[in-house]
């Protein structure tokens, strides 16, 4: 009997929201924010009757807000999704802005709009960013939830996280490829190489005791970047954490498993009594 391989994938209603910006599409808006010279842009759905926490998704390596726009949809009241400077729709600075100074311009960003208590959800190199962001301004933030978090301390160099990427090509939705070739040719491949170089020498695992804020580590079940022994570490290693899988996804469950994982996180702020400080 020849097994089939089921893997997770997009709606078209999430693939059109995932390339609509700058236009409005399903509640949310494209907008400019200057930061410390920077325009960047934020893709945002507000005004919500019953906003409560605000969330704000942190996107990885390579991509932009595109591709975390499934998850966005499933998530309730006030969402924020913005590009990282040199990503997307943003602004490039002149160099490849390292963890620090990426978190540094969200943590601007999240002042000029008067963001607060928010809970961040990150994959992959946004889970650095999003920890990063948690630790030097913890008031921005009242829960993580890091999908896929890089870097595994046992492929620590670009190449083996390069490699992981390619192991884990054979379990994502070939829909993303439209997706994925918009956001390398926005950021260009130089910044990409220098942004993972950036990436393998941040001390995540360092970083991760030091965030106050309770903690939720997921991963795609075939997601190779982000194994279960990394996983299971990095959730021991916050001072409140939890680990789990998702069925049928991989490294970019934000984007094919969005409504599981949106429910996963808004389940774990509801069990834990998060509130927006």
């Amino acid at each position: 009997m020849v097994r089939i391989r089921r893997i997770a994938r997009m709606s078209a209603a999430e693939a059109r929201a995932a390339m609509a910006a700058p236009r409005p599409d399903q509640g949310f808006t494209s907008r400019r924010v200057t930061v410390d010279g920077l325009k960047l842009h934020v893709r945002s759905r507000t005004g919500s009757p019953e906003p409560g926490i605000p969330w704000v998704l942190l996107h990885g390596l390579a991509v932009s807000h595109r591709y975390l726009m499934p998850t966005a949809l499933a998530l309730p009241g006030d969402v924020h999704v913005p590009d990282l400077p040199g990503f997307g729709l943003s602004q490039s600075p002149r160099g490849a802005f390292d963890v620090i100074e990426h978190a540094t311009a969200m943590a601007g960003w999240m002042d000029a709009e008067g963001l607060s208590g928010a809970v961040l959800l990150g994959n992959s190199f946004g889970c650095q960013v999003a920890v990063e962001l948690a630790v030097r301004r913890p008031e921005l933030a009242c829960a993580l939830v890091l999908v896929g978090p890089t870097v595994d301390p046992d492929a620590p160099t670009a190449a083996g996280q390069a490699w992981r990427w390619v192991r884990d090509l054979a379990h994502e939705d070939p829909r993303q490829a439209q997706i994925i070739a918009r956001d390398v040719r926005d950021a260009g491949v130089p910044r990409v190489l220098r942004t993972l170089r950036h990436s393998t020498r941040h001390p995540m695992a360092q970083r991760l005791p030091l965030v106050a804020a309770p903690i939720l580590v997921l991963r795609g079940e075939h997601d190779p970047i982000a194994p279960p022994s990394w996983i299971a570490r990095a959730a021991g290693l916050a001072a409140t954490g939890r680990s789990m899988s998702l069925a049928r996804a991989a490294h970019n469950a934000v984007t094919t498993a969005g409504p599981a994982l949106a429910a996963e996180a808004v389940a774990f702020v509801n069990h834990r009594g998060v509130v927006s400080r």
